[in-house]
């Protein structure tokens, strides 16, 4: 089988990778504008991240804490994600990538997409936690690692099946289990919120279930593209897709939370 790391030699249509070219350009500059506008209009909030200790042996001790470790900036972490898919998006049709990344296209692949999205998506994942009441710095560092581990199925989901000519579904169905997990832990942190008190604020609510949705629309995306149905039997198009995508699940999610928490009074 051959390798993705390798220089591709094949490319889209003329056409398709001009299109292409065009559209990483038009995605990552809106990354980049928006991620300053955040950083300009924003007012600062922050989230503490903290963490319990046992005290004493385990199962006759208590526990003390919660002591903060830091406080997250919203308006960074937000400013981080948007700033992550503008240098991905600008930097694959660089002079010096260009080649490289319209070469893997043909072949289904983009190994850039998925290194970029394992950190921006898995920081967007980590502030709807916290947004949700999630705050212990262990469970969060296992959310951002789950969800990150779900994102590189998707990288090992391109590279198994380069040149296959029978699909091997095993990394999909994996990630799919994988990536259902840090949503599992916000719904159910919902719940108990809901038990003890008035809950978490509404606009959490809107961005659970939008970034749910849009989320999924990635593997809904994938799975198209690996059944060869209608438009989806051309690579460049699915990658067309995952470009739309990348700019709505992050603007979504961007000024939902502005709207929620950073516009101020």
């Amino acid at each position: 089988m051959a390798s993705t790391s390798a220089t591709p030699v094949a490319a889209p249509a003329p056409d398709a990778a001009r299109r292409l070219v065009r559209l990483n350009v038009v995605v990552g500059l809106a990354h980049l504008a928006q991620a300053v506008l955040i950083l300009i209009l924003a007012e600062p909030a922050s989230l503490p991240v903290d963490v319990s200790y046992l005290v004493g042996p385990p199962g006759e001790g208590s526990y003390g804490g919660p002591a903060e470790l830091f406080a997250l900036r919203v308006d960074h972490a937000v400013a981080a994600f948007l700033l992550l898919a503008a240098v991905d998006h600008l930097g694959v049709v660089s002079p010096w990538t260009r080649r490289w990344y319209l070469g893997n296209v043909a072949r289904g692949v983009n190994p850039a997409r998925w290194w970029e999205y394992s950190v921006s998506a898995s920081i967007m994942v980590v502030l709807i936690a916290m947004l949700s009441g999630i705050t212990e710095g262990t469970a969060l560092l296992a959310l951002f690692g789950v969800n990150a581990a779900m994102i590189l199925f998707g990288l090992v989901m391109e590279r198994v099946n380069v040149d296959r000519g029978a699909v091997d579904w095993q990394p999909f169905v994996l990630g799919c289990f994988v990536g259902a997990v840090p949503w599992l832990a916000i719904a159910l942190q919902f719940a108990v919120s809901a038990d003890s008190g008035d809950g978490v604020p509404g606009f959490v609510y809107g961005i659970f279930v939008s970034l749910f949705l849009l989320f999924n629309t990635f593997a809904i995306n994938m799975w198209l593209q690996y059944r060869g149905r209608g438009r989806w039997a051309d690579p460049a198009f699915a990658e067309r897709v995952y470009l739309f995508l990348s700019l709505g699940a992050k603007s979504a999610l961007a000024w939902q939370v502005y709207g929620g928490a950073l516009a101020g009074s």
